[in-house]
C-alpha cells in the first residue's frame, strides 16, 4: 500500500506520483505521513517535505501553503516549490549567505518590514539548500 503524492504551485505540477511515506513542514512541526492516516489539513511553512519511495528519499523545497490527507492521497498546495535534485547547491549556498548577511546588517530593526522580508529570505534560502543537499 503507497501513498499518492501532488505538490502543486499556482505555475506547475512539481510532483505527482506515488510514496511510501511522506514527511510535511507543517506550521506546528514535522508531520510523518504513512498509508491509513487520518485525515488532516494542515498550514506549510517555508521547509523541506521529504518523500520515502522505492527505498530513497527525494526532497521539496516548498515556500509554504496547505496540505490536506485523505483516504491515502496527500495534496499539496504551496506558494512556490522546487525539487531537491534541481536545485544548484553552490548557488543555493551563495543566496544563504548573502541572505544571512542581509539580515545582520539589520540588528535593532526587529519589526520593519524590510526585516520581515530578510528574514523570509533567509528561511526560503535555507529550505532550498536543505532539500539541495539532502540524500538517501
Amino acid at each position: 500500500m503507497s501513498l499518492t503524492l501532488r505538490v502543486l504551485a499556482p505555475d506547475q505540477s512539481v510532483f505527482d506520483g506515488t510514496a511510501d511515506e511522506v514527511i510535511l513542514p507543517s506550521t506546528t512541526g514535522l508531520i510523518g505521513i504513512l498509508p491509513g492516516h487520518i485525515s488532516i489539513v494542515t498550514a506549510l511553512d517555508v521547509g523541506v517535505l521529504r518523500v520515502f519511495n522505492n527505498g530513497a528519499w527525494n526532497s521539496i523545497a516548498l515556500m509554504g501553503g496547505f496540505a490536506e490527507v485523505e483516504a491515502d492521497d496527500v495534496t499539496v498546495l504551496v506558494n512556490g516549490a522546487e525539487l531537491g535534485e534541481s536545485i544548484d547547491s553552490a548557488a543555493a549556498e551563495a543566496d544563504l549567505e548573502k541572505a544571512k548577511v542581509e539580515v545582520s546588517q539589520m540588528e535593532g530593526q526587529e519589526t520593519s518590514p524590510e526585516k520581515l522580508l530578510a528574514k523570509q529570505k533567509l528561511n526560503r534560502a535555507r529550505a532550498r539548500v536543505q532539500a539541495s543537499t539532502t540524500t538517501s
